[in-house]
């Protein structure tokens, strides 16, 4: 009896490797991912500092099913070429095996080494929206300090290495000896491939339950940075990606019925626009925009109760027309751009200003203005190139659109801009060339990492996991009160409104959750001589964005502002008060009852401060508002 059971045991054998072998790949991946996370807590301890060691360890628990899933993924296609090296016992098959494995963990290491760098920056994991940034590659290195290129390299490195390391402890290539026929090892094979690449596809699904697995099975805590490092990097980038390029987009954006959207639409723009809150003594005064770079409220002594890294801008507000309650739509500066000038509003995953053909079917001020015989000029201190930018304002026909590329090259600069300071004296150059009514727009950059300006010592006020933040925001407000001196010796000043406004929130000591609405709250101030007096020093309390200061305007200066039908007028009494902005794979919602935000793919409330009865009514019409909006997107 033995000696007829004995030809079978390698068979058995055989199969029993190839599913050890298997189960050794989702160790590695498992190995490799709380690698990453290690390497991560250690580059960022100070934002651990108040979490606790059983809930940092939490991460590692609750990490799992994600981990698995993502291991499923990406074992698919090692893990075939794993069972034919096993089966046949082929140096060829577990060469493309290693090959396979080396190069999935090469990109896994280059996506977490990002992570871990632009992490203290963005404060959110890294995205597919990082594309818009690749695109330019010397943006980035420009825009990362050598410490960030350093440490990039460093833990890229480190994590290759160590994948290297573990593939070769796991999967040594030994044969058995065992005779087996050609038959039997293609019997094997054809058992077991179908049966793991089943396998690899239910994990990566999370398993039998009708809903596939996502990013919140790893959420296990209020604290969003513990549930970043608890959330695989590699799946949650994969996920970006698909939603940056829209292929999955629609199913987040809700669907409303034709008399929903006539509702909303009823709700939220129907009001009386008329009003007599006239602010100008004249209609047709130059117009200085001038776009704070990540200029966050949370700085602002003018804004919060915090220490202010902008005393002069706080003083100004005591001679201008103030907002105090301006949310910006977004996160990045070239949707921030498209709102103010467009009055257009944050899309989830959505950058118009990457699309022209699609944003050369929204308006734009200067549009407007070109009516009136005012000439328009676009000045940036870095490159325009970033977000379409530049396309963007000469695809609408600005008169000049200029950056870097115009500035002296004798000036000073810092990596990613030239500085503040020259940014506002070559403005001042420019606008003296100008002929009158003018439009000039200057976006500023020394507020963004690597917050290289100089005189740093002398700003050197501030510390805490922001402080060079708050230092650089110190050193742009002093140049933005020089500038502000230097510009009332110019002939056209007296005929010049200012309006000062960031491009999107950032990071800062007291609010560092870029999901939190807080996050978002920014500057806006209208200041000038053309602006009455009893306007002078008082501040508006009405709540809305950078999408509503076109509409704003133009209805002071009888334009045509209903062109702008996303925007609302901050002057007038009837306008409702709400704003609405992105997040991280979501969006947001503020009013005077209060605020949430939603992730649209895990389909749960981030935060939400509204009452239960208030939070079914304001989450309706935020998305009907959003689906009306995406629906119009879509036919531009």
């Amino acid at each position: 009896m033995l000696n007829k059971l004995q030809p079978t045991y390698p068979v058995v054998s055989l199969t029993g490797k190839i599913a050890l072998r298997l189960g050794l790949l989702f160790v590695f991946w498992i190995f490799v991912f709380d690698a990453q996370r290690i390497f991560f807590t250690i580059h960022n301890l100070s934002k651990f500092s108040e979490l606790g060691f059983f809930n940092w360890l939490g991460a590692f628990v609750f990490s799992f099913r994600l981990d698995m899933a993502t291991a499923g993924y990406l074992s698919i296609l090692p893990g075939i070429f794993l069972i034919l090296a096993t089966t046949w016992e082929a140096k060829w098959a577990y060469r493309v095996f290693a090959a396979t494995l080396l190069f999935e963990a090469i990109v896994c290491a280059l996506i977490h080494a990002g992570e871990i760098n632009a992490y203290p920056e963005w404060n959110h994991k890294l995205t597919g929206r990082v594309f818009t940034h690749l695109s330019n590659p010397d943006e980035v290195v420009r825009t990362a300090d050598y410490g960030m290129m350093f440490w990039f390299f460093i833990y890229a490195g480190l994590e290759i290495i160590l994948a290297f390391k573990l593939r070769k402890w796991f999967f040594p290539f030994k044969t058995t000896g065992w005779e087996l026929s050609a038959l039997k090892r293609t019997f094997v094979t054809m058992m077991t491939i179908p049966v793991a690449f089943a396998t690899c596809l239910l994990l990566a699904r999370g398993g039998l339950q009708p809903i596939p697995i996502n990013t919140d099975a790893a959420i296990y805590t209020n604290d969003y940075v513990a549930n970043d490092l608890s959330v695989n990097s590699t799946y949650y980038f994969a996920k970006s990606f698909l939603l940056y390029n829209r292929t999955d987009i629609d199913e987040f954006i809700p669907e409303i019925t034709d008399e929903q959207a006539a509702q909303t639409q009823e709700l939220l723009y129907g009001y009386n626009t008329y009003h007599e809150n006239w602010i100008l003594d004249n209609k047709r005064p130059n117009f200085v925009f001038i776009i704070l770079e990540s200029w966050t409220g949370n700085a602002m002594g003018c804004l919060t109760k915090t220490t202010t890294a902008t005393p002069h801008f706080d003083e100004l507000t005591k001679d201008g027309l103030f907002f105090s309650n301006i949310y910006g739509v977004s996160g990045t500066s070239e949707i921030g751009n498209s709102a103010i000038f467009s009055g257009y509003p944050g899309v989830p995953e959505i950058s118009i200003t990457m699309q022209p053909d699609k944003h050369r079917k929204i308006p734009c001020l200067n549009e407007d203005l070109e009516k009136w015989g005012y000439t328009s000029a676009y000045l940036f201190s870095g490159d325009l190139k970033y977000g379409n930018i530049g396309g963007y304002f000469t695809d609408h026909g600005f008169d000049h659109v200029e950056d870097e590329n115009n500035f002296p090259k004798s000036l000073g600069k810092g990596k990613l801009n030239y500085y503040d300071e020259d940014l506002y004296d070559l403005l001042i150059a420019k606008m003296n060339q100008l002929p009158q009514p003018f439009l000039q727009c200057g976006f500023t950059g020394s507020t963004h990492s690597p917050y290289d300006f100089p005189n740093a010592e002398r700003f050197s006020r501030f510390g805490g996991v922001e402080g060079k933040f708050h230092n650089s925001m110190l050193y742009a407000d002093s140049c933005l009160y020089d500038f502000l001196q230097k510009a009332k010796k110019q002939s056209w000043y007296a005929n010049t409104v200012f309006v000062f406004v960031a491009d999107h929130g950032h990071a800062s000591n007291l609010q560092q959750n870029p999901s939190a609405s807080a996050y978002n709250r920014i500057p806006l101030l209208i200041w000038g001589e053309p602006l009455k007096q009893e306007y002078k020093g008082k501040t508006i309390h009405k709540l809305g964005s950078q999408a509503d200061i076109v509409r704003t305007l133009l209805y002071q200066m009888g334009g045509d502002y209903q062109r702008y039908k996303w925007a609302k007028d901050l002057l007038n009494p009837n306008a409702p008060e709400f704003a609405l902005h992105t997040i991280n794979r979501g969006y947001g919602w503020v009013t005077p009852k209060g605020n949430f935000t939603y992730h649209m793919e895990n389909k749960y409330f981030v935060e939400n401060t509204y009452s239960e009865a208030d939070t079914e009514r304001e989450f309706s019409t935020c998305q009907s508002l959003l689906a009306l909006i995406y629906e119009e997107y879509k036919k531009l």
